[in-house]
């Protein structure tokens, strides 16, 4: 969070499990916007107002009470989301994008659009682009998100890093023992797997301050940074 309040120039926003994959995937299925909050309330009263259509998010990994889907790209597999606007709330990765007010432009990064991501990045040629590997709440660090930042990178700086490789290295990290916990049922198997799906949404999500709400959107571009 520190790192995100601290960030400038173009910022990218990194959460790979699960927050920007379940944006990516929900985006893949049509969604028009994602509101991005910080808190659970703040999700809730924007539908309440009719200004979200579902709530999307976690606390802890659980889906909070009310909200119609947890912060999971295996749970919204199946929903119809064409043109809906959703509200989402999570822990690391939303929290980091509201705290990084900084930033002159702001992106949502994970591996599941990772070439897009550094595409739309460097399409500009910024003085400076800020990697936030947004790791777990309470500033604890996660070999997903930094790995994903040094594979960002590589993509800005013209390198090509290895895909299998960097899966490996998740998969044998301590964050994604979660998903083989049969005691964390809320941690689905699939959710790493499909995380772990380089390149397979081919989106920058894109986040702009509009009427006071932070709002994300899908720019379809994929091409080298």
């Amino acid at each position: 969070m520190d790192g995100a309040r601290r960030s400038r120039g173009t910022v990218v926003v990194i959460d790979v499990l699960r927050a920007f994959t379940t944006a990516s995937l929900a985006f893949a299925q049509g969604a028009e916007r994602i509101l991005m909050v910080a808190e659970v309330e703040e999700a809730l009263a924007l539908r309440e107002q009719g200004i979200a259509d579902l709530c999307m998010g976690e606390v802890d990994g659980i889906r909070p009470d009310g909200f119609d889907l947890g912060n999971s790209p295996f749970e919204i597999r199946g929903w119809d989301l064409d043109r809906r606007v959703i509200a989402q709330s999570t822990r690391a990765g939303t929290s980091g994008v509201a705290a990084a007010s900084g930033a002159d432009r702001l992106l949502c990064g994970s591996l599941v659009n990772a070439s897009a991501t550094a595409a739309a990045a460097g399409m500009s040629r910024p003085d400076l682009v800020t990697l936030v590997a947004m790791g777990v709440w309470g500033n604890a660090r996660s070999d997903e998100d930094e790995i994903c930042a040094l594979y960002l990178r590589n993509l800005l700086e013209g390198r090509r890093p290895d895909p299998a490789a960097v899966r490996d290295l998740i998969a044998a990290g301590a964050e994604s023992a979660k998903y083989r916990d049969a005691g964390q049922p809320q941690y689905h198997p699939e959710d790493l797997e499909l995380a772990l799906r380089i390149d397979s949404v081919d989106v920058a999500i894109e986040v702009e301050r509009s009427d006071g709400l932070l709002v994300a959107r899908p720019n379809w571009l994929r091409g080298q940074a």
